[in-house]
């Protein structure tokens, strides 16, 4: 806690219901680089996840929870082992810093909210490592391992999200509003674009896990390329000049289409010269979990996007007046 001499001189230069909303839920650097943290280490968990699944090493492993007997024993990084045991460790880690992060939010925080998101993630991810488990103990059955997957996506856009309400800039910031009259309202197609990214997602979740065919992935890119073009360029020629929803709509823009170029390379490696391959080759390998990364990456992006202009951006609702209490004068 910061002492009270501390708080006046910060909050000189302040109106009075900035001050207030400042001693209310001050910055805490710590909390928020350990969100951070979290977040980053999420993302290296999709990696090796996605490693795991690009390299056929899903049952190198062939017992959960232990591995080959052991709960704390490592055993020989050899082969697809390496793969999916390191993945395990990391997976093991990520779920205690979630552990810390929510023990330490509700210690902290005084946004009930934030405190209730905070278990929603470590709800995420015992759900995710249960799944991860069952995909070992059923043999890699598709609709477990496309839900595994799915929920991986879930749980890292929540630990971003985290990181982003803990941060100084959205705790100390006075966010300048502008209404939004245009329909649909960019928050509208804000929203549409994380459906239709999280719905290709999912494709691709099940296409990588052998339960469907490659095109619906690759027709669903088609609207998933329309929708977040339409999102961005509207962002940009509108709402430009607030950062908050500058910087996201350009980045996600920015992360579309590399991984248009990533989608096409994986297409090329894995479908089209690939399919025929023994075992996995290094290009297929590198443009897979290359495209599942950036995948994670625009997914958040759009989410952070979504958020900035729900805050920034609001929808104007016409305020309707009753046909029987208008004035006849003013027609």
């Amino acid at each position: 806690m910061q002492p009270a001499s501390s708080v006046a001189k910060q909050s000189e230069g302040m109106s009075e219901e900035h001050v207030l909303k400042f001693i209310a839920r001050p910055y805490n650097q710590g909390h928020h680089r350990f969100a951070v943290t979290l977040a980053s280490w999420t993302f290296l968990l999709l990696i090796a996840g996605a490693l795991v699944t690009s390299n056929d090493a899903g049952l190198s492993v062939p017992d959960w929870p232990t591995s080959f007997g052991s709960w704390y024993k490592i055993p020989k990084l050899v082969g697809g082992v390496r793969f999916e045991h390191i993945h395990r460790m990391i997976a093991q880690v990520a779920g205690l810093l979630t552990l810390i992060l929510a023990i330490w939010t509700w210690r902290v925080e005084k946004r009930r909210w934030l405190r209730i998101l905070a278990l929603a993630a470590v709800g995420t991810v015992i759900a995710q490592g249960i799944l991860g488990g069952l995909t070992v103990l059923f043999y890699l059955p598709p609709a477990i391992s496309s839900a595994h997957a799915a929920l991986a996506q879930t749980f890292f856009c929540i630990a971003v999200v985290i990181a982003l309400f803990t941060g100084r800039q959205w705790i100390e910031e006075q966010p300048r509003i502008e209404f939004d009259t245009r329909r649909p309202a960019l928050f509208t197609l804000t929203l549409l674009s994380i459906f239709v990214l999280y719905v290709q997602l999912v494709l691709g979740a099940i296409f990588r896990h052998h339960g469907m065919s490659w095109w619906p992935h690759v027709v669903n890119a088609v609207v998933v390329s329309f929708v977040l073009t339409w999102t961005a360029i509207r962002a940009l020629s509108l709402y430009a000049h607030i950062e908050a929803v500058r910087r996201p709509a350009m980045l996600m823009l920015s992360l579309l289409i590399a991984q248009l170029c990533l989608g096409f390379a994986a297409f090329l490696t894995r479908v089209a010269w690939g399919k025929d391959a023994a075992q996995p080759e290094l290009p297929m390998v590198v443009s897979t979990v290359a495209h599942v990364a950036v995948g994670a990456l625009l997914l958040a992006t759009a989410v952070v996007l979504a958020i900035q202009v729900w805050r920034h951006v609001p929808v104007a609702f016409e305020e309707r007046i009753p046909q029987a209490h208008q004035d006849p004068s003013a027609a």
